[in-house]
């Protein structure tokens, strides 16, 4: 088949996103739309990405480059259309090989959908097409079939007859076509329409007119939903949790209150873990077979291992590795610590920049002291320590294995292996002062 291009439009100004961020820097689960976009065509196995922008985008435009490279960005100057966008990278893209047209404001298209185009052109057709039945046609550009079933024509809503407009098969405007054909039939494409616009869509019927075969791939709405302003955003990012937490529960995830989940794009669940309500996957996370994240935590780039337990109301931010077995409990923060096997801070703790090593005991209102106003220093807990209730431990620092830290402590230098390690003010008992006290304290309110 030969080479897979792919060509991402994404010049539109998304003014009724009103935001100063590009339309399709916009988020869904974590990852920016137009990112989608770039990784499905990736995973398709598209060697060159291509994406379409409008000039003055420089933010978009340097984004792109930074993630593709060089000669990753064509511009369309003015805007006259998809069909004239597609057009704008046909410079950079050449003749050659196959090309996919995807769209930067439309995440959620699968992988298959994109395999049912490129298959559709090893098949015979001229055209692959992305279609799907909608809820409400509305504008969307109806997909007319011929008798055979082939795809005849795919007419814009504003051109359409009754009739047509009655057929909910509609179009989600990502095509498939040789290079050669898909530039070569552009080349041909008027705007002769109510828009003045230069349709992408009038390919296929120039294809047909050649007396060849187009094809329709059908996906769920929900795949090709775009957004073109916030609620549209926060829809699709509705239709991706429901997607991803359904793939969660089949791959043997138990998730209490799925509803209240929420995953990001690369969120990794294994098997028997167990999710309580409310709990907040950001992106990077990775929990192995049989974990529990409790309700009301927060995870940010973290690994945690089989058989640990999480929160509840805990939180880990990214570089937290959480080992085999620990404990991390309600109203613990972990930031870039490793924790071996075994360990635990139960509750009410502060743990950031450092390790902690296998068994090791972190009592409540433990806190590692890692910032100096200018710089990051690391706490070591060897394996088997045990630290004592509302210690402070002021990195840099370690605390040998088997070491015991006093209650209260603040540690500023290393404790040895086996030691214990007390730095605290000493107790001062003042028999009686109390009594006395309070009988001032009347005798003084009395008199007034």
């Amino acid at each position: 088949m030969g080479e897979r291009v792919a060509v991402i439009l994404a010049a539109g100004k998304g003014t009724r996103m009103k935001s100063d961020v590009p339309k399709v820097l916009h988020k869904v689960a974590g990852r920016a739309m137009v990112d989608w976009s770039v990784d499905l065509a990736r995973s398709a196995g598209c060697s060159r990405t291509v994406v379409v922008c409008s000039p003055g985008q420089d933010r978009l435009i340097d984004y792109v480059e930074a993630t593709l490279g060089p000669n990753s960005i064509a511009i369309q100057d003015p805007p006259l259309g998809t069909g004239h966008a597609v057009q704008a990278a046909e410079e950079m893209v050449g003749r050659d090989g196959h090309l996919v047209v995807l769209y930067g404001d439309t995440p959620l298209i699968r992988l298959e959908a994109v395999e049912g185009l490129f298959a559709a052109l090893e098949d015979g057709a001229a055209i692959g097409v992305l279609g799907f039945e909608a809820a409400d046609p509305g504008q969307y550009g109806r997909l007319i079939k011929a008798a055979d079933g082939s795809l005849d024509r795919i007419v814009e809503a504003r051109e359409a007859s009754a009739d047509e407009l009655a057929v909910t098969l509609c179009n989600s405007g990502v095509m498939a076509a040789s290079a050669s054909d898909m530039f070569g039939y552009l080349s041909n494409v008027t705007n002769d329409n109510a828009k003045g616009e230069f349709y992408l869509t009038d390919v296929v019927g120039l294809a047909h007119a050649d007396g060849r075969r187009s094809a329709v791939i059908e996906c769920d709405e929900a795949d090709v939903q775009g957004c073109n302003d916030r609620t549209q955003l926060a829809d699709t990012n509705a239709a991706f949790q429901v997607r991803r937490r359904r793939e969660a529960m089949a791959e043997g995830v138990t998730l209490e209150a799925p509803e209240t989940v929420y995953f990001s794009y690369d969120t990794e669940l294994g098997r028997d873990t167990i999710v309580e309500p409310n709990v907040v996957f950001g992106p990077g996370v990775r929990i192995e077979t049989g974990a529990t994240i409790r309700a009301f935590s927060h995870l940010e780039g973290a690994v945690v291992k089989s058989g640990a337990v999480i929160g509840p109301y805990a939180r880990l931010r990214p570089g937290a590795d959480i080992g085999e077995h620990c404990r991390i409990g309600n109203f613990v923060e972990v930031k870039n610590v490793a924790m071996a096997s075994g360990a635990k801070a139960n509750h009410l703790a502060y743990l950031g920049d450092g390790e902690v090593g296998v068994g090791a005991n972190l009592g409540a209102g433990t806190i590692f002291c890692n910032y100096d106003g200018f710089n990051k220093s690391r706490t070591v807990v060897g394996a088997g320590a045990f630290v004592g209730s509302n210690s402070a431990l002021i990195a840099p620092v370690t605390i040998g294995d088997g070491a015991y830290v006093g209650s209260g402590s603040v540690i500023t230098d290393d404790v040895d292996p086996d030691a214990l390690a007390v730095a605290r003010g000493r107790q001062v008992q003042k028999k009686g002062w109390a009594t006395e006290f309070r009988d001032s304290q009347s005798k003084s309110k009395s008199g007034d």
